[in-house]
């Protein structure tokens, strides 16, 4: 994550102890660590625990340069890769929300007299900074619950369609964007860094002649703050209405690593309340790996994974294994029959089926149209009753598609 951010690291230095409230970690390692930025002329102190506000206060002062936490380092990856309006708004958000507990510190130290003037800010200064904020984070809020109503609208209109969906997820740089690329012909931003997908992107993809509707979201990450799913939501949210979850994992990693990300992944998607959606493990970068190898991690992931399939999305090995999977887990597929006169309505209504579902068979004669179609069962039911409806007539058979 530090090289994500664009930092070069310099030095590090580990403590196995209780937390200090003044420093985080001891008087003795604080000395050592302010020696350790004299020498290396660091410009930044970066820790992997999170800092309260007044040890990051204390630590600035004795190192005289800037410290910060793992999560301000997430922001500032977020910041850097953020593109779209509601993924800036969002990190905009999880940063006001951080900056509100600090204010709430400030109050409390000042009040109390503890830190007269703390961060250079006396009591009535920080009372101001504090409802500042609040305004801010209530001006973000009803940004972003505009931008999540239109998003709800948005998925209405994709249900309407009669499509299934499909969400994408994994550890953030495990080739999700990558895959989505392959099966759509898309051109998502693809890189060799943490969150570079910061915002989801759905697009119609084609197996077997039925179309699915795949969208690419946002990656996970080991530790992710809370606050930062709670604003991340409204996107993760697309993987909690998808019919399967393609989890992808890159297998090409250290054993170790790749099943603590596995776990990560699981977690995150119990977190967001979506562990009822069927889930196909796409063990991903198969390229990477000695066949020996390979069989050494399937061994050790064995129990771990759900439907696992090995692929590689840059060079798109077994992706006819990867569609037959998703196609086998989908199979809810209703093949049904219907014959309706020939209008320039019922022609519009034909080009209308033939966007929406998979047309088998289109034949004319006698001044009707006869078309035999396969799709989910809940749209058959929605071209029953337009069938009924518009041109009082009604499907005459429907029967279930074997896989």
């Amino acid at each position: 994550m530090v090289e994500t951010a664009g930092y070069t690291i310099v030095d590090k230095m580990e403590q196995v102890r209780e937390p200090d409230s003044r420093y985080q970690i001891g008087s003795g390692k604080v000395e050592e660590l302010a020696q350790m930025v004299k020498e290396t002329n660091a410009k930044k102190v970066i820790f992997d625990n999170p800092l309260k506000p007044v040890q990051a206060y204390n630590l600035t002062k004795a190192t005289d340069v800037e410290v910060i936490d793992r999560f301000q380092l997430i922001l500032e990856i977020f910041s850097r890769r953020a593109t779209t309006k509601e993924a800036k708004l969002q990190i905009q958000l999880a940063r006001l929300k951080y900056e509100l507990t600090r204010a709430k510190e400030k109050v409390r130290l000042a009040r109390k007299e503890e830190q007269p003037g703390f961060m250079g800010l006396g009591t009535y200064e920080v009372d101001v900074y504090y409802e500042t904020v609040k305004r801010q984070v209530q001006s973000i809020r009803g940004k972003l619950k505009k931008i999540r109503r239109k998003r709800l609208l948005h998925r209405e209109r994709r249900v309407e369609l009669g499509f299934q969906s499909i969400s994408l997820a994994g550890y953030t740089n495990a080739g999700k964007s990558s895959l989505f690329n392959a099966l759509t012909e898309e051109k998502v931003p693809v890189d060799n860094a943490l969150f570079t997908t910061l915002s989801t992107t759905t697009r119609l993809a084609e197996m077997s002649r039925k179309k699915f509707l795949l969208t690419d979201t946002v990656g996970f990450i080991d530790r992710l703050p809370l606050t930062l799913i709670v604003a991340f939501h409204s996107t993760l949210e697309e993987t909690i209405y998808s019919d399967l979850i393609l989890l992808v994992v890159d297998v090409s990693e250290p054993i170790s690593l790749v099943e603590k990300k596995l776990s990560c992944c699981l977690e995150t998607i119990s977190q967001i309340e979506a562990t009822g959606i069927p889930i196909v493990t796409v063990l991903n970068k198969i390229d990477l790996l000695s066949e020996t190898k390979l069989k050494h991690k399937i061994e050790s992931l064995k129990g771990r994974t759900s439907n696992p399939v090995l692929i590689s999305a840059l060079h798109r090995i077994n992706f006819d294994i990867l569609k037959q999977k998703i196609l086998k887990i989908l199979k809810n597929y209703v093949q049904a029959s219907l014959t309706i006169p020939l209008t320039n309505e019922s022609m519009s209504f034909i080009s209308w089926l033939f966007n929406r579902a998979d047309v088998q068979k289109l034949k004319y004669k006698d001044g009707s149209a006869h078309i035999v179609f396969e799709s989910i069962p809940w749209f058959v039911e929605k071209v029953r009753k337009r069938v009924e409806q518009e041109f009082n007539g009604k499907i005459e058979r429907t029967q279930t598609v074997k896989a």
